[in-house]
């Protein structure tokens, strides 16, 4: 484990493995730095893969107040650490982070994007409007299994028996931890869960070498949402993963990430 320190002073612990190009992995909701670790292995042997605990998260710190652009922050810090500038690869709501930090014109080549999980259409219901709040006073009142009840089912749409049965799993705990974070995710994703289109001009200045991912086997609303964010970036083209859902096979997506860092 190694250790950058943030711009507000945050340590930000990630690892560092493999020779070659650097690559940042921006995790997405609930997803600390070993979850990348699959993926990270199978791109070692063509790049330096660092992957780094979230604020908040693992080992990380977790400076008050939060704010988006700390976490902006993190991943600049990130770049900075690996000789900059770098590939970055964002998941889920990584993706939609990893989007936000090429927008501040952080030093990045080439971004990829796996389903950042905007709702644009009524493919699906929207968030409902006090979504954060209720995660905020969940986390904070010692309920942290509720927020992340509450996450997976008003998010993702896990259906409500299959979380229940996952709180006797011994993964939980660990997610427990990281319960807080949620609402950071939610402050991420910046009210583009609401069903309506993105904004057109918001992105524009994101100008580097763009690759939005979306699986095959995922439902309408995330196919439908990589589909519309193709079309507002300036500089962006779409790959679907033939029969991948949203937890892509990282033997899988790792060959298509080394194609596009590499073309």
């Amino acid at each position: 484990m190694n250790i950058v320190t943030s711009h507000d002073g945050t340590p930000i612990a990630f690892d560092r493995s493999g020779e070659g190009p650097p690559v940042v992995m921006v995790g997405g909701a609930l997803a600390d730095r070993t979850a990348v670790v699959p993926l990270a292995s199978i791109l070692a042997p063509r790049f330096t893969v660092f992957a780094y605990d979230r604020r908040g998260r693992g080992d990380s710190g977790d400076t008050a107040p939060y704010a988006v652009e700390r976490e902006i922050d993190d991943i600049e810090a990130l770049i900075a650490e690996a000789g900059g500038p770098a590939f970055v690869f964002g998941h889920s709501s990584g993706a939609a982070l990893a989007l936000e930090a090429a927008a501040h014109g952080l030093a990045i080549d080439k971004l990829a994007l796996y389903e950042p999980p905007f709702i644009v259409d009524d493919t699906r219901p929207p968030l409902p409007d006090d979504y954060i709040e209720r995660l905020e006073d969940m986390a904070s009142t010692g309920r942290g299994g509720d927020a992340i009840a509450f996450f997976m089912t008003t998010g993702p749409g896990v259906p409500a028996e299959a979380v229940a049965s996952m709180r006797a799993e011994p993964f939980w705990p660990a997610m427990e931890a990281m319960a807080r974070t949620l609402a950071y995710d939610g402050a991420v994703m910046d009210g583009n869960m609401s069903g309506t289109a993105l904004p057109p001009d918001r992105w524009a200045s994101v100008t580097m070498p763009t690759l939005v991912m979306d699986g095959g086997a995922s439902p309408a609303w995330a196919r439908n949402a990589v589909g519309a964010l193709v079309e507002v970036l300036p500089n962006a083209q779409r790959r679907t993963l033939a029969d991948q859902d949203h937890g892509a096979d990282p033997g899988i997506l790792a060959p298509v990430l080394q194609e596009f860092f590499t073309a």
